[in-house]
């Protein structure tokens, strides 16, 4: 078995067994893909049914960008089963599912000694943590970097067992076999994966396994030719018909409903409640009290939410959170904060000068997840045992931290995972998890939280404000000769890695964070264009508000500075702002043929004055191996200002994502990440008043109606780089891009986030 940066697993079994991960040296873990009767299990990945359906464990969180096709499409092409019997199984938590490349990309933002270990996905210790800590967390687009080769080395392994057992039958070579539909082929002889399911786990694959010469890939085809693709979303026809189980669908014997009220942002204590308010309400079975909540239980969630309405809590608190103050708090730092510079290439500070050719400030306010499916969670504790149904981004760290809070051993904590219905990365929290296992601890029934828009948003811990300040040198041509972005963000990643690996409460991570480095707040500030003389600096600020990671992350603001004053230099040189992207490109040809691209598909016209057409474009690096590959992508917006406020007709895309497994739902995220972006371009930002949300519905947080969603057209580069996932790609260029296209529609220069938050 090769040693690789994703190589883990080997062996088989029938009705158990034991599985090898590599790291400095194997270590064996508990088969986790049990088989069912009738089913053969041949390693952590897959098992074949005597009906021939094939089932693969899928170790992430279904969130809606389609990993739960991509896994099983990836074993399916290399095993050359037929996609018509492939099925899906959630991965029980295991360490034969870890994640090396997220535990090496978080390591300088966790503390303790793996801190300084984030460079190195390849080494040791980065896999040896992932493994110690069953770390299966889906986050920053690393599904395909952490799983693709694994689940490819598990197929291979089963096609060689398959065909293995076949040849014993035919008395032949079994490298003269081959796998294709579902069937072990040799010249006219022909017999099914499922006749052979049982001899096969028998045989033992070569080591290492011998693997097809191409991988899973589809070719680019150009935007609105043909909607036919040879695998289809696993999960579609089940959304389509209602049956697909989120959180909220887990019905148990005896369930009863949980509603759940917390004190305001800030260190907030519950006071009083009236409890005999709520005596009358039909259905109400009781009431239970923390520190810091107040939940309602009830034969209902109507009826529980009721009761806790009725009976008023009134909370204590203390350095509330408040927008006044975090707008202060970023402008005294970017004014006065000793900066930590984190990139410097260059002399850019001789070479800017006093005064430099130009100057801006930006800024966004706090954003939102928004998603449609609130925090949700089922626990039932019976005999000193929880079992807990819930969607999480990072399944045994939700199962530690509830154990931790429920004071019994991890073993008698069992998670089922189950897909979000939106996550944005709000699911890599655990504290509904921890809520709901404590409510039915205390009514002694299966019950089921359900937090309130409200309390979602409430609760739901936006991504950091941030303010930035951008300065650059000119020359005579209007090439920048030198570049500096300050930016004032607090430590958001240290932060929430508090929250998940150390358990830390939301006060107490903003505590363990306050002033501290933070390396991924600052990403994407680096522009992607050939400037000799450029910098980097973060100005650590301290707020009273807990922040998390939001889908896209830093660059949804990075980019937002970047692009919006690139532009603002184009205009200010008086360059075609096209142009003067590409001349600056440098080697960057991937990004260079995603402008060319975006163009034409764009129909673009120059961004003239009162065109209404805005360009951005973004590069986005591979985490797994840096500077090997990475996303780019390219966007051009049509907007308008009318009497109803911003319009945005047409988003124009070209992306380069490199290897392309599944061109559908490439382009589902691509659009899904646009939608998603414009959002947070025109709203979905939280504002509060002594830590009270002042928005706390989904209408009131200028969300797109679908009425209102723009023409869409996505192409993409055909490349033989690595894949990268482009679930983020969308996401970070639309604010940039729709900023650019407002200036060139009315003159006037957005530099806040969202776009209509400084009206003029």
């Amino acid at each position: 078995m090769a040693l690789t940066r994703r190589g883990i697993l080997v062996g088989a079994a029938v009705g158990g067994g034991l599985v090898v991960a590599y790291s400095l040296m194997p270590r064996r873990y508990a088969l986790p893909l049990e088989p069912a009767t009738g089913e053969t299990a041949y390693n952590a990945w897959i098992k074949i049914a005597r009906d021939g359906v094939v089932s693969v464990a899928v170790p992430q969180c279904e969130m809606g960008q389609g990993i739960t096709t991509l896994i099983p499409q990836i074993v399916a092409t290399e095993l050359g089963a037929d996609w018509r019997q492939i099925a899906v199984e959630p991965a029980a938590i295991s360490p034969a599912y870890a994640n090396p490349v997220i535990a090496a990309h978080w390591a300088p933002v966790r503390s303790g000694l793996f801190s300084g270990l984030g460079d190195d996905p390849d080494g040791m210790l980065a896999r040896r943590f992932a493994e110690g800590h069953a770390l299966m967390v889906t986050a920053d687009g690393t599904s395909l970097a952490a799983y693709e080769a694994p689940a490819r080395e598990a197929a291979a392994a089963v096609r060689s067992m398959l065909a293995q057992a076949a040849a014993e039958r035919w008395g032949v070579g079994w490298e003269e076999c081959e796998a294709r539909d579902g069937f072990i082929v040799h010249g006219k002889q022909r017999l099914r994966f499922a006749d052979l399911a049982v001899e096969a786990a028998s045989f033992d694959p070569p080591d290492p396994p011998v693997l097809r010469p191409e991988p899973a890939r589809e070719r680019p085809r150009p935007s609105g030719t043909g909607l036919t693709t040879t695998f289809p979303r696993l999960d579609a026809p089940s959304k389509v018909d209602g049956s697909f189980a989120f959180a909220g669908d887990v019905r148990l014997p005896g369930l009863v409903y949980a509603a759940i009220a917390h004190g305001p942002i800030g260190d907030s204590t519950l006071l009083e409640f009236d409890e005999q308010a709520a005596r009358g309400i039909t259905g109400l079975a009781g009431v239970v009290k923390a520190e810091r909540w107040l939940a309602a239980v009830a034969s209902d969630w109507w009826a529980a939410d009721r009761a806790l309405q009725a009976m008023r809590p009134r909370w204590r608190v203390e350095a509330g959170a408040d927008s006044g103050i975090i707008s202060a708090a970023l402008d005294a730092a970017l004014r006065r904060g000793e900066g930590e510079r984190l990139v410097e290439e260059g002399d850019p500070d001789a070479v800017i000068g006093r005064p430099a050719t130009l100057v801006s400030r930006y800024e966004v306010a706090p954003a939102l997840h928004a998603t449609l499916e609130t925090s949700t969670a089922t626990a039932r504790f019976a005999d000193g045992r929880l079992e807990l149904w819930l969607a999480s981004q990072a399944p045994e760290q939700v199962r530690q931290a509830v154990a931790g809070a429920m004071d019994i051993p991890p073993r008698d904590v069992v998670i089922y995972p189950l897909a979000a219905g939106g996550s944005f990365d709000r699911r890599l929290e655990h504290e509904v998890g921890i809520e709901a296992a404590s409510i039915a601890r205390s009514v002694g029934r299966p019950v089921q939280l359900i937090y309130s828009r409200q309390q979602e948003v409430l609760r739901g811990w936006p991504r950091a404000p941030a303010a930035a300040v951008l300065a650059a040198r000119l020359v005579p041509g209007g090439q920048i000769a030198a570049w500096r972005t300050r930016i004032a963000v607090p430590a958001t990643n240290r932060e929430s890695a508090a929250r998940l690996f150390d358990r830390a409460t939301p006060l107490e991570a903003l505590v363990a964070s306050a002033g501290a480095a933070d390396t991924l707040a600052t990403e994407g500030a680096l522009p992607p264009y050939a400037i000799p003389h450029m910098a980097v600096d973060r100005v650590a600020v301290n707020l009273a508000l807990p922040t998390a990671r939001l889908r896209g992350n830093a660059h949804g603001y990075t980019a937002f500075f970047t692009e919006s004053f690139v532009d603002e230099l184009a205009r200010h040189a008086r360059r075609e702002p096209l142009s003067y992207r590409i001349e600056m490109l440098g080697t960057d040809v991937r990004l260079a043929a995603c402008l060319t691209a975006v163009a034409r598909l764009g129909q673009w016209d120059g961004g003239l004055e009162q065109s209404g057409q805005g360009l951005a474009c973004h590069r986005m690096d591979d985490i797994a191996a840096p500077g090997t590959g990475g996303g780019r992508i390219a966007v051009i917006a049509t907007a308008r200002r009318d009497e109803r406020g911003v319009r945005v007709d047409k988003l124009a895309a070209v992306a380069d994502i490199g290897r392309i497994v599944n061109l559908d739902i490439a382009r589902q995220q691509i659009e899904g990440g646009l939608i998603f972006g414009l959002g947070l371009a025109m709203g979905a930002a939280g504002t509060y008043d002594r830590g009270v949300p002042m928005t706390t519905r989904l209408a009131g947080m200028g969300l797109p109606y679908l009425a209102d969603s723009p023409e869409i057209l996505v192409d993409f580069i055909d490349s033989a780089a690595p894949p990268f996932d482009p679930g983020e790609l969308g996401t970070v260029v639309v604010a940039p891009a729709t900023a650019n296209a407002l200036f060139s529609a009315t003159g006037v220069r957005f530099r806040n986030l969202p776009l209509l938050s400084e009206d003029v």
